[in-house]
């Protein structure tokens, strides 16, 4: 049996930003994916395969999870199976950076010292970060490079410090309605910010730019431009001769022995035949509810409640992402119709004045137009003031819909603080077909999520409302975006309260390492993938220097 310096489990933000950096170096590594490897060539804007039957996750009656959520009082249990909600996330090499719209902001330092700053909040579990924003930050300039990010730095109240004065690569092309919004914002005296992405305004190396088709989030990329981590960095890796991608690798346990990691048993799950793999150093990076649910089914002698969980820390804190949703309908009567109905350009506008309101933490707000898939708008038509309508009336309704009207969403991020009541556990009694105990989440949300959520959506709904918009809906939930995942193996000083330290390493395996979104001890209020790239080539370097 071959043995390698390091194997990798998972291909996502997390994992690439490691492989990258030790194959490069000359280190030989393998990488488990569950998924297969699609190509550019392989890709369509098939509505139907990639948001109707989500052909690049694991059939859920085969494979699910279980979810607790709060009714009446109580803790109810139902299977995925049942609900149809998937928090698997682009099982394909890449995983689910294949399938992001690409909106990258940053952490600003304030979201690494949350508790000493806004103090303790009563139900959550909020702490300082164990590093700070400077020891991260020559890593997100990394990413910017290495992954490609595309903008243009504009100054806002809460901008963090850069260590360049620009992006690497110009904004990509922008649609006319984004010179509305800064309008309307200069009145309502907010400050609009121009949208950094993680999306190619220019040709690099053998990835194509932009072409502006309108498909992004939900669909990976055919010419390359997206920053996924197999277009920037994992395909560019393999010409080095030293990785190793193994694909339909399911890893159901880690066998550890004298407190340390010596093998990775997976499931092909085309052959359903079982096999191992040893190395001398194991990074787990499945995203984070599915990680959680690897190292509490590794158990053993040493683990008896799971790999690297003597301090009963795995799976707590998990963290989503709070906030929500709005959208207001434009048509001839706000904005003139050759600028409305341009197709394909971005709106690449967030508001961040509100970073910290009234002495809380706040959040982002993102504009974005309705997505592109047709079959959804089409059916929407088909209801008219709670009626079902249909012939002629139906006819004329999707005609002006997809010909006189835009729909401008805009989302809310802010902080999912963590709790005791928001975590992963596995439940013996419910297997996948594998005969493995899949994941049980339990979705607790803070109050307080839902208080600074509202706060937001007011903001944006005045700059709707400024630009002339009709029909302006927001709404802000408890219940969270399953993509948007993080937390559940906490990085910090303290061995029991946390499972990893400040590089990632567990503090009772010392050759094990997890690097998705589950280090996060709080989220911030973006999204979390540039974070867990920088960080990624952040825990690579010590591994390097290290090992």
């Amino acid at each position: 049996m071959k043995k390698y310096d390091v194997c990798i489990i998972g291909s996502g933000a997390g994992a690439s930003g490691v492989a990258h950096t030790l194959v490069h170096a000359g280190k030989n590594v393998v990488i488990l994916e569950r998924g297969g490897f699609l190509r550019e060539k392989d890709f369509s804007k098939d509505e139907v395969a990639y948001c109707k039957r989500d052909i690049v996750t694991p059939n859920l009656e085969e494979c699910y999870h279980t979810i607790e959520d709060l009714e009446d009082d109580k803790w109810v249990k139902t299977t995925t199976t049942k609900t149809e909600n998937s928090f698997f996330n682009g099982n394909i090499v890449g995983g689910s950076s294949n399938f992001m719209s690409g909106y990258f902001h940053r952490l600003k330092p304030v979201d690494f010292k949350l508790k000493s700053t806004f103090g303790a909040i009563e139900g959550a579990n909020v702490v300082d970060w164990c590093i700070d924003y400077s020891e991260l930050e020559p890593y997100y300039e990394k990413v910017e490079r290495l992954v490609g990010v595309s903008g243009e730095v504009t100054p806002y109240m809460y901008h963090e410090p850069r260590s360049t004065k620009e992006f690497p690569y110009p904004p990509l092309d922008e649609h006319p309605i984004s010179k509305y919004i800064d309008k309307a914002c200069k009145k309502l005296n907010f400050t609009p910010y121009k949208t950094p992405r993680a999306i190619l305004s220019q040709s690099k190396d053998e990835r194509n730019s932009c072409y502006y088709s309108n498909y992004c989030g939900s669909y990976p990329c055919s010419s390359g431009a997206k920053g996924s981590a197999r277009a920037s960095l994992l395909q560019p890796a393999l010409k080095t001769g030293n990785l190793t991608i193994i694909t339909h690798a399911f890893v159901k346990k880690l066998n550890e022995k004298d407190k340390k990691v010596t093998q990775a048993i997976y499931i092909d799950t085309q052959t359903k035949k079982e096999h191992k793999i040893e190395a001398d150093i194991f990074v787990v990076a499945g995203q984070a509810v599915e990680s959680s649910r690897l190292l509490l089914n590794s158990k053993s002698k040493n683990f008896p409640n799971g790999l690297a969980n003597n301090s009963n820390q795995v799976g707590k804190n998990l963290l989503f992402s709070a906030g929500g949703v709005g959208s207001g309908q434009f048509d001839a009567n706000s904005i003139p119709l050759n600028e409305l109905m341009v197709e394909g350009l971005f709106v690449n506008r967030s508001l961040c004045d509100w970073y910290e309101i009234d002495g809380m933490k706040g959040g982002v707000i993102d504009f974005l137009f309705e997505h592109a898939n047709p079959i959804s708008k089409a059916s929407k038509q088909k209801w008219k003031s709670g009626k079902l309508i249909w012939g002629e009336e139906l006819q004329d309704r999707i005609f002006k819909k997809f010909t006189m009207k835009k729909q401008l969403n805009f989302e809310i991020f802010n902080d999912w603080l963590p709790t005791d009541n928001c975590f992963v556990s596995v439940d013996e009694k419910y297997r996948d077909i594998y005969g493995v105990p899949v994941a049980n989440i339990r979705i607790g949300a803070h109050p307080h999520d839902l208080k600074i959520g509202r706060l937001l959506a007011k903001k944006a709904e005045a700059v709707m409302r400024e630009m002339g918009a009709k029909d302006i809906y927001s709404s802000i939930s408890a219940y969270p975006p399953a993509n948007l995942q993080a937390g559940g193996c906490r990085f910090g000083d303290d061995p029991k309260t946390s499972v990893l330290n400040r590089y990632c390493q567990a503090h009772e395996v010392d050759n094990l390492f997890v690097t998705d979104g589950s280090f996060m001890p709080t989220g911030g209020s973006v999204t979390y993938t540039w974070t867990i790239y920088a960080n990624s080539f952040r825990v690579g370097e010590y591994i390097l220097n290290k090992y």
